[in-house]
């Protein structure tokens, strides 16, 4: 991870919540320039594990499920690749929380195709 984005994560992480301010300066910087790359899905990913059970403001689920989907779904489509690195970041943690299910829903709403790799594992 960039160096820009440890210290994003750390100071993020410093009290354990992800409040609405949080949220909404990290969708900014996220969505900057318009694309979500692969480092700034995983560090969506790592903020989402780290603070999974914690009592987030409801629109970090929303940031969750757009950053993620925006990065997967770029052509419409979940393909083998895209669908092992979703399943290594819900898997990680062993724990398939309420902002991965909406994720998922929100894939299966959206996705043009998804992976066979994905059918019967979430």
């Amino acid at each position: 991870m960039s160096h820009q984005y440890d210290e994003l994560k750390k100071s993020l992480l410093a009290d354990g919540v992800i409040d609405a301010a949080e949220v909404a300066s990290l969708r900014a910087k996220l969505f900057a320039d318009g694309v979500i790359d692969q480092e700034e899905a995983d560090l969506v990913f790592e903020l989402n594990d780290a603070t999974s059970g914690a009592k987030n403001d409801p629109s970090w689920q929303t940031l969750f499920v757009d950053a993620i989907s925006a990065y997967l779904l770029a052509d419409g489509v979940v393909d083998d690749k895209e669908a092992k690195w979703l399943l290594a970041h819900i898997e990680k943690d062993g724990e398939y929380d309420q902002n991965e299910k909406a994720l998922i829903m929100n894939l299966k709403a959206k996705a043009k195709s998804l992976s066979p790799k994905l059918k019967g594992k979430l």
